[in-house]
């Protein structure tokens, strides 16, 4: 494909990622997090940090952060992401919603249960109002707030 369309064609960019999330999904979190990140660079450069195929590279490379044991390192670069989702997609919008909800996941598996209970609290409310009661997004962080308020023992 490279030989054929070139680095930057957007088909191209794809194909990167699609062999990334592979790369992770059969076991290689490490490998996908380095791919991820090289992809990254690129998407910005050829797309620009606000395209939509950006957003989805950034959401990745911070989940196979994770995956590979940087709880941390996905926590970070969640928050990036949500900074950049909110800029562009407003703090209504599905996806700044999930991205919040990833947020509230990796500061929760890094270590601080509480302020992920309470991330997810506020997000519930938020949910609520936005989707409504019975959305799979307001059902999941139902789920995710009682699981982050058992791991910090309220």
């Amino acid at each position: 494909m490279v030989r054929v369309l070139g680095p930057d064609h957007p088909d191209t960019l794809g194909a990167r990622h699609q062999l990334a999330f592979w790369r992770g999904w059969l076991g290689d979190a490490t490998g996908a997090v380095a791919a991820y990140e090289e992809l990254l660079l690129d998407m910005v450069r050829v797309l620009g940090p606000d395209h939509p195929h950006t957003l989805t590279t950034q959401n990745h490379f911070a989940a196979w952060r994770g995956q590979a044991g940087d709880a941390a390192g996905a926590a970070a670069a969640t928050e990036k992401l949500l900074l950049d989702t909110v800029r562009v997609l407003g703090p209504d919008h599905p996806h700044t919603l999930a991205a919040r909800n990833n947020l509230a996941y990796w500061r929760g598996q890094a270590g601080d249960a509480a302020g992920a209970a309470a991330a997810t609290e506020k997000l519930l409310a938020h949910c609520v109002r936005v989707l409504g009661e019975d959305h799979p997004l307001t059902l999941t962080t139902r789920i995710n707030l009682a699981r982050w308020q058992e791991s910090a023992g309220y």
